[in-house]
């Protein structure tokens, strides 16, 4: 077999390793905005190909999609069954070696080329569908569409809801944002053979992952979150709710996604005293924001933050959820955040 890979990212890199171990001939193509692809050709992601070589290796794998929330509910998953994390989040999936489960993150983006048996995941879920991607796809009907195509690769499907359960009692998900996602934690925990006693360890046990709502500084009794990860507009709206009765200054700004900036209006009305911008989208953001909240257009992150510190008062929250794509100025929301934390530092020392 002769194959060409697209792309030299992680998950390509893993693919052509696993296409050489079968004995495929195999090219690399990088660089590309768009590849056409004759009828001819078959084309399939490397998603696709690793679950495929999975399920010959009997590996019994649960699959995690949705707009907001996948990697912490697919690494509690993981952590409680001793699974091997995959996908967007942990590993590409052709890099999975031997295990006896995977709990494998889902994006639209792989959606777009994965044709999968309908007993290929012992169970799927969808968390949430919101706003997003739409300078991928085009329309909020073809992304949902997108997404729900997960559940048909699935021996049991939960489609943005599960049964309340009080196991996640005082956990991470224990508020109003998360709780649902943490439900569908729960019964795909459930559906894997895990009883009670486990799934409630899990939850109390959950280290939640870096750049989802980290406090990463104090000052005056007020503080700063670190929620870079919020790439879209309707993340952006579920992070200032989490902020509770708190006022929030909020960083935000990037590369916009084609999602409405307006979704976000109620939160911004209700909680954020200032909105402070940065990066490509900040026109746009002020365009749709503006009469309904204080905004400045800083342009970077460090003049944000610096403003944001020069105006706070005690017992406020700076938050950055940026509710766009970071490619403008930063390699990923990785560095964002952990540049906002080096920033908030040093502000901190300054206040």
């Amino acid at each position: 077999m002769k194959a060409l890979v697209l792309g030299r990212g992680k998950s390509g890199k893993a693919a052509r390793t696993l296409l050489e171990a079968d004995g495929a001939s195999v090219d690399f193509a990088d660089g590309y905005d768009l590849v056409v692809a004759s009828p001819g050709m078959r084309v399939m992601s490397e998603l696709e190909y690793g679950v495929r070589k999975l399920m010959e290796r009997g590996v019994k794998m649960i699959a995690v999609t949705g707009s907001k929330g996948k990697s912490s509910v697919v690494k509690i998953v993981a952590d409680a069954l001793g699974a091997v994390p995959c996908g967007n989040y942990g590993m590409p999936v052709s890099e999975v070696g031997d295990c006896e489960w995977a709990v494998v993150e889902v994006s639209s983006f792989q959606l777009e080329t994965t044709n999968l048996p309908p007993d290929a995941f012992e169970a799927a879920a969808i968390l949430n569908l919101q706003e997003d991607h739409m300078d991928r796809h085009g329309s909020v009907a073809a992304y949902h569409a997108l997404k729900r195509r997960l559940l048909s690769f699935a021996k049991t499907a939960f489609d943005c809801e599960a049964p309340p359960t009080g196991l996640l009692r005082g956990s991470y998900f224990d508020n109003p944002v998360l709780r649902a996602n943490g439900f569908i934690a729960a019964a795909l925990m459930q559906t894997a053979g895990l009883g009670d006693e486990a799934i409630a360890a899990a939850f109390a046990a959950f280290e939640p992952l870096p750049h989802r709502f980290q406090t990463v500084g104090e000052f005056g009794g007020g503080r700063c979150v670190d929620d870079s990860k919020a790439t879209s507009v309707a993340a952006l709206a579920a992070g200032g709710t989490m902020c509770g009765d708190s006022p929030v200054r909020l960083i935000a700004g990037g590369r916009a996604k084609g999602d409405d900036p307006k979704y976000a209006l109620p939160v911004l009305t209700s909680r954020v005293k200032k909105v402070y911008l940065i990066g490509e989208c900040a026109g746009v953001f002020s365009s749709a924001w503006s009469g309904s909240v204080e905004l400045e257009l800083c342009e970077t992150l460090d003049r944000a933050v610096a403003d944001a510190f020069g105006d706070s008062a005690a017992g406020e929250t700076i938050l950055l959820s940026p509710g766009a794509a970071r490619f403008d100025q930063f390699a990923d929301f990785g560095e964002r955040g952990e540049v906002f934390a080096e920033l908030v530092k040093k502000e901190g020392q300054n206040k």
